[in-house]
């Protein structure tokens, strides 16, 4: 869903910072693509690019947790259990408005296995979003891994707005209407 907002972002004119995990997708044209491997590095490149932006859209699904230690060797069977210990990863979206100071629009997805709208407005709340673009990911055929989607947006003062299942690329053009929308308001 990043990558078809990010090309339909260029198709009207925006300049875009695309911020990229490990994909199989190919670089959209037009864009200044950053490829990361971590959410540390992606917290990084987000804080230094967000200056720039008068519009922000976090659509990653970063790791909420990562390993408290990374070993440098193979670890081998030693026992019937091993336990990892880990750690939260750094809150990028929640740290755009507290943290990198961030005043634009501000737009992030949640994906939602239960109260998809109650989860998405406390979401909303919480890290000081314009919207969030909340997918039920217990629906069969969208979102990860198909080409279609769809999506309730929840807004300030409990209002939400759904967009039907469609083509990522269809949905991405809607979206981005919605969130320039609220940029002009």
């Amino acid at each position: 869903m990043g990558y078809a907002l990010a090309e339909a972002a260029v198709e009207v004119g925006h300049e875009v910072v695309l911020v990229s995990g490990p994909v199989s997708l190919a670089k959209p044209a037009g864009v200044e693509f950053i490829a990361v491997e971590s959410a540390r590095q992606m917290f990084e490149v987000v804080q230094k690019s967000l200056a720039a932006c008068d519009a922000a859209i976090f659509a990653a699904a970063v790791a909420d947790y990562r390993p408290m230690s990374v070993s440098e060797q193979k670890i081998k069977k030693t026992g019937k259990r091993l336990v990892l210990e880990l750690e939260r990863t750094e809150d990028i979206l929640g740290s755009a408005r507290s943290v990198f100071g961030f005043r634009g629009v501000l737009a992030g997805f949640a994906a939602e296995s239960e109260n998809l709208v109650e989860h998405a407005r406390e979401k909303l709340e919480r890290k000081g979003c314009d919207v969030i673009i909340a997918n039920d990911i217990t629906q069969q055929g969208i979102g990860f891994d198909s080409v279609e989607n769809a999506v309730t947006l929840c807004l300030p003062g409990g209002r939400t707005k759904s967009l039907l299942r469609q083509p990522k690329t269809q949905l991405a053009r809607a979206l981005l209407a919605e969130i320039l929308h609220l940029k002009k308001s």
